[in-house]
C-alpha cells in the first residue's frame, strides 16, 4: 500500500511497477506469447517511488513486476492485462486500397474508397528455430522447445525484427482502416511549422483465418433497391514490410508514447512510385499511436470518432488503461486517448485510433524505435525485399493471385 500522500496520488494516475517476490527460483525462460501464469505470487516487496501498487474499483487488481522485463500483469475477473516498454509487438504489414463501388480501375487518390493496413504480429526472429537472425548472431537454440532465453538477445535491436513469415491460413492479424485515405506525411508540420499531421483510423476486422480476410478484400456484387447492382474490385496490395510497436520509457506519465514504425520490403526504393507517394507510404516511416476510450465524447468536428462507437473493451480496460471512474485525468470516463500499454487494445473490432505523424526515413525509423530497433528493421525487410518475389508475398497472405493482383507493387495505378 501507498505509504506516502504523492504515492497515493500516484497509484490511482498511472500503472507503475510492483516488484515481483516468490520464493520459488525464477524460470530462466519465458513464454513468448502473453499468457496468464496460473498461479501468480501472493507476497510483495514495501514499495517506492517507483514502485506502486494499482488497485480496481470495483474488484482489487492482482499485479506482478518481472523485474527487468518491463512487464505488469494486471488481473481482474480472470483478465491479464500487460504493461511493457521496449517492443511490444512485431510483425509483418501490408497496405490495401479499395477502389470505390463501380470503378474498374484507379488513377488517383480521388478514385480510392479505402486505404487498409494489415497487420499480422510475428514472434521474433531470434526466438524461432533455424531463422536467419540465429545464425547471423551465432544465437543458441533449444531444438525442444519454442521459449527463448532471454540473455541471449544481444541487444534491444533483437526484439523488433520479426520471424519469416508462414504460408498457413491459420495466423492471427488485424484489419484497420485509415480515415483519410492516406498515412499521416511526416514532413508536415513539427517544430516551427505547426501541428503534425494526425489521422484518425479504426480497427474493422480480427481475426485468425486468412479465408474470412480473404473474402473481405475480394471482390463483392450486391443488389440495392434503388441503384440495382453494384460492383467493388478487389482491394490492390500497394505495399509489404515489417513493422514494430514500442513504448518509450518516459522520465514521467504524461510522456508515455507508443510508436508504430514501419520499413516496406516491396515494392523497394527504386520502384516507389506516385501510388505509394498518395496513399502516404513511404520506404521507411513511423508514427504515434493513441487509442480512444470508447466512452470519452468526440474530440472534435471531423475526427470521425463519436461518443459510444468505439470498441467494447471489458471493464480492466476502461479502469486500468483509461481510467474510468476519476483514476485518470479530469474526467468522470477517465482519459480521453492513453498511449498503446498493451497491444490488446488493438484487438477489439471498433478500437479508434489516431496515427500522429512522427518521422521518416531510415534515420527517422531508428530515431523513433531507439536501440538499434529501426536499424536492424531496415536491414531485415531490405534483405526480404531482394530475397521474396510479389507472388510470395500474395502467397504469405493465402491470397488467390488470379484475383488479387501484384502489379501494384511496381508502383502505378491499376
Amino acid at each position: 500500500m501507498p505509504t506516502t500522500r504523492s504515492q497515493a496520488h500516484e497509484a490511482e494516475n498511472h500503472i507503475s511497477d510492483v516488484k515481483k517476490v516468490s520464493d520459488a527460483k525464477p524460470p530462466a525462460k519465458r513464454q513468448v506469447s502473453q499468457t496468464a501464469p496460473d498461479d501468480l505470487p501472493k507476497k510483495r516487496t514495501k514499495q517506492t517511488k517507483e514502485s506502486t501498487e494499482v488497485r480496481s474499483s470495483t474488484t482489487q487488481s492482482h499485479e506482478d513486476f518481472k523485474p527487468g522485463t518491463g512487464q505488469l500483469y494486471s488481473k481482474d475477473n480472470g483478465v491479464l492485462l500487460t504493461v511493457r516498454t521496449g517492443t511490444i509487438e512485431r510483425g509483418h504489414i501490408y497496405f490495401f486500397y479499395r477502389l470505390k463501388v463501380q470503378h474498374e480501375k484507379a488513377g488517383s487518390l480521388e478514385d480510392i474508397k479505402n486505404l487498409h493496413m494489415l497487420l499480422v504480429p510475428r514472434p521474433p526472429a531470434f526466438a524461432v528455430s533455424g531463422s536467419s537472425y540465429n545464425k547471423t548472431f551465432n544465437l543458441k537454440e533449444d531444438p525442444e522447445s519454442t521459449e527463448f532465453n532471454e540473455s541471449s538477445v544481444l541487444a534491444p535491436s533483437g526484439d523488433a525484427v520479426p520471424a519469416p513469415a508462414e504460408t498457413t491460413k491459420k495466423k492471427k492479424y488485424r484489419l484497420i482502416t485509415v480515415g483519410k485515405k492516406k498515412l499521416p506525411d511526416p514532413g508536415q508540420g513539427g517544430t516551427g511549422r505547426g501541428r503534425k499531421e494526425t489521422f484518425w483510423a479504426t480497427v474493422t476486422k480480427v481475426g485468425e483465418d486468412l479465408d474470412a480476410l480473404e473474402k473481405g478484400l475480394d471482390e463483392m456484387t450486391y443488389e440495392t433497391k434503388t441503384r440495382g447492382t453494384r460492383h467493388e474490385e478487389p482491394a490492390r496490395l500497394v505495399a509489404r514490410g515489417g513493422y514494430a510497436i514500442v513504448n518509450n520509457v518516459p522520465s514521467v506519465p504524461s510522456k508515455r508514447e507508443t510508436h508504430l514504425g514501419y520499413h516496406i520490403s516491396h515494392p523497394p526504393p527504386s520502384e516507389m512510385g506516385d501510388v505509394q507517394a498518395s496513399l502516404g507510404i513511404y520506404s521507411a516511416s513511423s508514427f504515434i499511436l493513441q487509442v480512444k476510450n470508447p466512452l470519452a465524447p468526440s474530440s472534435g468536428p471531423g475526427t470521425g470518432f463519436a461518443a459510444g462507437k468505439g470498441a467494447d473493451y471489458p471493464e480492466w480496460i476502461i479502469q486500468n488503461v483509461f481510467g474510468k471512474g476519476g483514476q485518470k485525468g479530469r474526467e468522470d470516463y477517465g482519459l480521453r486517448f492513453a498511449s498503446c500499454e498493451t497491444t490488446e487494445l488493438l484487438d477489439y473490432e471498433r478500437a479508434q485510433l489516431l496515427l500522429i505523424a512522427a518521422r521518416g526515413g531510415d534515420k527517422g525509423l531508428e530515431q523513433s524505435l531507439g536501440d538499434g530497433r529501426g536499424d536492424a528493421l531496415t536491414e531485415a525487410e531490405s534483405k526480404e525485399g531482394s530475397q521474396e518475389s510479389a507472388d510470395q508475398v500474395l502467397k504469405e497472405l493465402g491470397l488467390d493471385k488470379e484475383s488479387f493482383t501484384a502489379e501494384v507493387l511496381h508502383g502505378e495505378w491499376i
